[in-house]
């Protein structure tokens, strides 16, 4: 429409003038929030999920936490993380109008349970790893999310960290040629009060820390054909805790080896994950903050043949980007970046590699 038809037009109906204003309006008006809850908070992960909720306050409204524990209830309340929020039961969160996802964000023997009850209820989710203790009931939980075009956001930690996001790429861009050989290990020192929780599992620090680990492991080489568990307890007169843990998982023409401990000191600082191919390598240590080098055999896209630094964005946050990438799947702007085909191999490997 030109200008003096513009005119003309908009002269000859004030109501139409009116009607036209409201739909531009409409057309640049912000998408509504995605109305958000937790149901949880005892998991280590919990609280940072929720301050990510609460800083991305353009794209969630958080309406409720659930927390069936009353003093952990009252404690957390208290911070400022959860300062305000609405506490509720499960039932009067899942029932809320318009919610559309939910965090679980229990201890691991609940978040099955939980995460079976918001599946049911219709809402996505984000489940905190590992994905509990009984593939079988994972596996029922998937096929009902498929079955209803729900979401189900694993909550390992490196799918979003810029290094790992690096590395996936030059894999499946070929950079690296065939991988035939992977190394990683993620380890920390907990206290004896921690020790006692993690004993509950046998698999230990590889199951509680190692699964973020073999989550990047499978989206590297894909389900192992094999995997091969050497897990140690190191202080055999003082609880059952396998604190020092290998595991070991075969390919045709590759192998990779995740260690992971929980009576490493600064075992921060030795965190890593090592890729290498018949055309070059890649090296993320330490994992948090990251730092990556990539090491070529020739000229290879825009890298030189070599070593090099490279130079990634820091990170603003640990969970910003998966977030940031489960409102656009829940806004159908995007499709999921993991499917539960993946998500059930890693929890296989997971189990196997923790002799579960």
């Amino acid at each position: 429409m030109n200008s003096t038809d513009r005119r003309t037009f908009l002269a000859s109906s004030a109501t139409t003038m009116l009607a036209a204003a409201s739909e531009s309006s409409a057309k640049t008006a912000p998408p509504a929030k995605i109305k958000v809850g937790q149901i949880g908070t005892r998991h280590a992960h919990a609280s940072g999920k929720m301050a990510t909720f609460r800083k991305f306050s353009e794209l969630f409204e958080v309406v409720g936490v659930v927390e069936a524990n009353n003093s952990q209830r009252k404690r957390v309340a208290e911070s400022k993380t959860y300062a305000g929020l609405n506490w509720m039961s499960e039932r009067q969160l899942l029932d809320t109008p318009g919610l559309q996802a939910v965090a679980v964000e229990t201890e691991i023997d609940d978040l099955l349970p939980v995460a079976e009850r918001c599946i049911a209820a219709g809402k996505h989710i984000h489940l905190d790893k590992p994905a509990g203790t009984s593939l079988n009931h994972f596996r029922k939980i998937c096929g009902a999310a498929d079955a209803q075009d729900l979401v189900i956001q694993m909550g390992y930690m490196f799918r979003s960290n810029a290094a790992f996001r690096f590395l996936f790429h030059a894999v499946r861009s070929g950079w690296l040629g065939d991988v035939f050989l992977l190394h990683c290990e993620m380890s920390k020192k907990v206290n004896d009060a921690t020790r006692v929780q993690l004993a509950r599992y046998k698999g230990g620090s590889l199951f509680e820390l190692g699964c973020h680990l073999i989550d990047a492991v499978v989206t590297v080489l894909g389900p192992p054909t094999k995997v091969n568990a050497f897990n140690r307890n190191t202080r055999p007169d003082h609880d059952k805790l396998m604190d020092n843990c290998l595991a070991v998982f075969e390919y045709p023409t590759a192998t990779a080896t995740v260690r992971s401990s929980v009576s490493e000191v600064e075992g921060f600082r030795r965190r890593q994950f090592h890729v290498c191919g018949t055309k070059g390598t890649i090296s993320i240590q330490p994992l948090e903050p990251y730092r990556l080098q990539l090491t070529l055999e020739s000229d290879t896209g825009e890298y030189k043949r070599g070593t090099h630094e490279i130079e990634l964005p820091a990170s603003a946050g640990r969970y910003d980007g998966d977030f940031q990438h489960l409102a656009r799947v829940i806004r159908g702007q995007e499709a999921p970046e993991y499917n539960t085909a993946h998500d059930l191999a890693v929890q296989q490997a997971v189990l196997q590699a923790s002799e579960m």
